[in-house]
């Protein structure tokens, strides 16, 4: 080891490396901002260069950081081999923080957080929620899930699953107006869907091509407003189909013309994915979409259209 080199300085930085946030590593070691600063720097005086440096969303690790790294995950694994439990397993700790959707975030993120406090009582997994591009810098997330493949710098990027959207309406709404037979019918209907001008991920925007003789109902940056709105009869919805189909009351219109397939994927710095408690909730994840990959699809015949003849407009 190099001489005068202290094994808490590293720890320090696998903390910042993690994060990208002095603030974040600070929290989660116990510390304050300004004796993150002062290791960071002895560390750097140590090696005789800098570890970290300054982006638009946080820190990066320089190529010797990532050097640094390497050896302070090895003394992390050295400590952790200690800390088993009674069955001589290792005991994992800590808090990991997932970024997803607001459909992904509820139907699969937390049932798979539940699945990992089962496993492992001492990590705790923070879920936010946003519906955005991946971020170039992932500063305070361990991992973000997305929709359609992105293109990350310094991050690992897996397909988790597709899903598919479907034009859902409630059945009183149908019984109201005019059931659409073709595509070319929903000219007469309005759209529930995200708002066009707040939209930042593309896949969901071409979407919204799909239906663009529509006009606008109700329209919000989340996709339980958007079932919410259906239901109430606002319009007919674009939605996720394992969403839609949790609901008895909506219809699935025009299953065989509209029908929009599109992908969840995650995305993790390495370093992160090495942590063993963020490669359980990975593997909880993986497992939560296995188990539910038939309902992300959708089933067309879950919900049946009515019949034109069924309806009661222009009574």
């Amino acid at each position: 080891m190099t001489l005068g080199l202290s094994p808490d300085d590293l720890l320090v930085l696998l903390a910042v490396g993690r994060t990208g946030r002095f603030n974040t590593a600070a929290d989660d070691l116990g510390l304050n901002h300004t004796t993150i600063s002062r290791r960071i720097s002895s560390l750097e005086k140590c090696l005789g260069g800098r570890v970290l440096v300054r982006s638009s969303g946080g820190w990066e690790l320089t190529d010797l950081g990532r050097q640094a790294l390497s050896a302070a995950e090895r003394i992390e694994a050295a400590v952790n081999e200690l800390a088993l439990d009674s069955t001589g397993q290792q005991q994992l700790d800590g808090v990991v923080r997932v970024s997803a959707t607001d459909g992904f975030s509820a139907y699969i993120a937390a049932p798979a957080g539940a699945a990992v406090r089962r496993r492992h009582p001492r990590v705790s997994v923070e879920i936010v929620v946003a519906t955005r591009k991946a971020s170039q810098i992932r500063s305070g997330l361990d991992i973000e899930v997305v929709v359609g493949k992105p293109q990350v710098h310094r991050a690992e990027a897996v397909h988790l699953a597709d899903y598919a959207l479907g034009l859902y309406a409630s059945r009183e709404y149908l019984r109201q107006n005019a059931v659409p037979e073709n595509a070319e019918d929903l000219a007469e209907h309005s759209l529930v869907y995200f708002i066009d001008s707040m939209l930042q991920v593309d896949e969901l925007d071409l979407a919204r091509k799909l239906t663009v003789s529509m006009r606008e109902a109700v329209t919000s940056t989340n996709v339980f407003v958007h079932i919410e709105a259906t239901r109430a009869g606002a319009g007919i919805g674009l939605l996720p189909c394992f969403m839609a189909e949790q609901h008895d009351d909506l219809i699935r219109v025009l299953p065989a013309h509209i029908e929009v397939r599109l992908s969840y994927w995650l995305v993790a710095r390495s370093e992160s994915l090495r942590r063993p408690e963020v490669a359980a909730v990975v593997t909880a994840l993986r497992e939560t979409v296995d188990r539910k990959r038939s309902q992300l699809l959708g089933s067309p015949g879950t919900n049946e259209a009515l019949s034109p003849e069924s309806n009661d407009a222009g009574r």
